[in-house]
């Protein structure tokens, strides 16, 4: 029965990646969350997720990117989205790719009053385990983005723990400085305490990657419920087809439904 278990795993597996339609073969081990199987766009598993989870969740479909009819009247929005599917989505949609620091920016915890209710999805993909504390203004404000039946389409690297471990529950007035070769998180709480925060963790890139917590999938759920969303699927089930396959029960995207 194991050698079975590891021929499925090893036998090459043929998909065709659903953001630029390049037939390719793979073994189904080597289908992983962020390295990259498609040979022409370089995308990997999470990247096609979120683009199978567009075509999915708003038009109730499972279609190539390249080949989808235009539509200009579905709205979409992304937070700092990979290219392989950013381009596509700006091609079919009237769709937006956005960042923090440069234009066109969206904070996702401030955002422009005149955006609320405006886009049928958004995308933040492994995004928010970077947003400073308290990340619940983050989901509210996503909701708040979304017009009734929009959706957010999500993911993060997440546990099966009960709860979600925030690195800085405190964090308020902070600087990142460098100490014998590494870098230091310094803190000012509200009520004036000074701290200081070693082994951080980075997500690639500077001080926007750095990881201010670790979500858990119980942790998620609790956010988006408490911000509204009225339902909410963890996207676990794998897409041959398109080369989308979860050896694990952690980190799946997730859509949630205003």
């Amino acid at each position: 029965m194991l050698g079975a278990v590891n021929d499925a795993a090893t036998s090459p597996i043929e998909f065709r990646c659903n953001l630029c339609g390049t037939a390719n073969r793979a073994a189904l081990a080597a289908l992983d969350r962020e390295l990259p199987t498609c040979t022409s766009c370089r995308s990997n598993v999470r990247w096609r997720a979120i683009g199978r989870l567009v075509t999915r969740e708003v038009l109730g479909l499972d279609a190539v990117l390249t080949e989808l009819s235009s539509n200009k009247r579905i709205r979409g929005v992304g937070l700092s989205d990979a290219r392989a599917y950013a381009k596509p989505l700006a091609r079919k949609f009237a769709y937006r790719n956005t960042y923090l620091h440069r234009w066109p920016r969206l904070d996702i915890t401030a955002p422009s009053f005149d955006r609320y209710g405006d886009v049928d999805f958004i995308i933040a993909s492994d995004v928010f385990e970077h947003v400073p504390p308290p990340v619940s203004r983050a989901f509210e404000n996503a909701y708040r983005l979304l017009r009734p039946g929009g959706v957010l389409l999500f993911t993060v690297p997440f546990s099966l723990d009960a709860d979600t471990l925030e690195h800085f529950p405190e964090l308020h007035e902070w600087t990142l400085t460098g100490r014998d070769g590494a870098r230091v998180l310094v803190n000012r709480s509200v009520d004036g305490r000074v701290s200081r925060h070693e082994g951080l963790v980075f997500h690639g890139g500077g001080g926007t990657t750095l990881e201010m917590r670790v979500f858990s999938q119980a942790g998620l759920l609790r956010e988006l419920e408490q911000a509204g969303f009225s339902r909410v699927r963890v996207c676990g089930e794998p897409y041959l087809p398109f080369g989308i396959h979860w050896p694990n029960p952690w980190s799946l995207p997730i859509a949630a439904h205003r």
